[in-house]
């Protein structure tokens, strides 16, 4: 019976994913991979044939992971609101609750590391990293044309605009944690993205009654 190397190939990139959001592609050497990783030479060359490949591969799976938590969250979000901007809203909700259970030290982003390094890196590589930033980019712009639909925004916006402004949030957050080694500072981040959204879009009765409120 074939042996399994499913195992040790994660293994691997486990290894190279954390060495790679610590100092970057360009200080990850396959030795210090296959050192870290307690593996020999030929097992790291079996599963991948190049540095390069294995950058392929990790992002190839990051790319995978994030999508699986988009649908994940914004179906859990669907099923618990009918209406879209809570939708919206319960979303954004989710990733705060799984920020916040980030310790330190913050884990960071694959997709900025790379881009931080975009010259060592293939542009076929890079072009996936590109086309992630589209699945945001157009899967939150379909919501937000449900929502401006019942809730016309208070200024002048385009949906594309917010969708951005929401990705940017995100990757500044986990930068930001990163840098000043606060791990609290990413949700805390997206909880302002999430209020922008609500003023933005909100009913104006609630954020009347809201301001006297306070």
């Amino acid at each position: 019976m074939p042996r399994d190397g499913t195992i040790t190939r994660n293994k691997i990139m486990d290894v190279a994913q954390q060495m790679v959001l610590d100092v970057g592609l360009t200080g990850t050497s396959v030795e210090k991979v296959i050192g870290g990783a307690g593996v020999t030479k030929g097992t790291f060359f079996y599963h991948f044939k190049t540095k390069h490949d294995l950058a392929a591969s990790l992002i190839e799976r990051y790319a995978d992971d994030d999508q699986h938590h988009f649908h994940d969250f914004m179906t859990k979000a669907e099923q618990l609101a009918r209406d879209p901007l809570q939708q919206l809203l319960i979303f954004l909700g989710l990733f705060i609750e799984m920020t916040e259970k980030l310790e330190d030290p913050f884990p960071g982003c694959l997709y900025a590391a790379y881009c931080y390094q975009s010259g060592a890196i293939s542009p076929e590589v890079m072009n996936q990293v590109k086309q992630m930033m589209h699945f945001w980019r157009e899967k939150l712009s379909e919501k937000l044309t449900a929502v401006s639909a019942l809730y016309p925004s208070r200024i002048p916006v385009t949906h594309t605009q917010v969708a951005d402004h929401v990705l940017t949030t995100f990757e500044g957050a986990y930068i930001l944690s990163k840098v000043m080694k606060e791990p609290k500072l990413a949700s805390e981040q997206i909880i302002q993205c999430r209020n922008y959204i609500e003023l933005l879009f909100g009913p104006e009765t609630e954020s009347l009654s809201q301001n006297e409120s306070e």
